[in-house]
């Protein structure tokens, strides 16, 4: 090893922080003219991809306590982008899904959110990128 690669600020650690914040930063000037947070809009998304869902389940697939995702659904519901209904195979239960102009606002926000990690990892040459997001994948699951 070299001093270079010995030096924190060059650690494959630091360098994944590092483009993890270029991407959030991104990610929130992107989301800024719909005024919604990285989890509505994970949310949103979940909920356009998978349509009605019970909150525990979409708790699941954000990977957060079910407790944070009913106050992003409240918020969601606020800003009229979502609704809850009862679940007809079980009246206990809630079913939350994207009212039209959440389905609209989803779509947008994606194309959005595409187009900031476009802008990031659009200089990459096709199959580093490739490559990349196949090392992530592995890496996330």
């Amino acid at each position: 090893m070299t001093a270079e690669t010995d030096e924190p600020e060059n650690s494959l650690a630091e360098a994944f922080w590092a483009v993890t914040r270029r991407l959030r930063h991104r990610t929130r000037e992107a989301l800024a003219p719909w005024d919604v947070t990285p989890a509505q809009s994970r949310a949103l998304g979940v909920l356009t991809r998978h349509g009605a869902l019970r909150l525990s389940t979409l708790a699941e697939h954000l990977r957060i306590a079910p407790r944070s995702a009913t106050e992003v659904v409240d918020d969601l519901e606020a800003r009229g982008l979502v609704g809850r209904r009862s679940d007809p195979t079980d009246r206990r239960a809630t079913l939350v899904a994207p009212t039209e102009a959440g389905t609209r606002v989803g779509a947008a926000i994606q194309a959005a959110r595409r187009a900031a990690a476009e802008d990031l990892f659009g200089s990459l040459p096709a199959a580093d990128r490739e490559q990349l997001a196949r090392i992530l994948r592995t890496l996330r699951d």
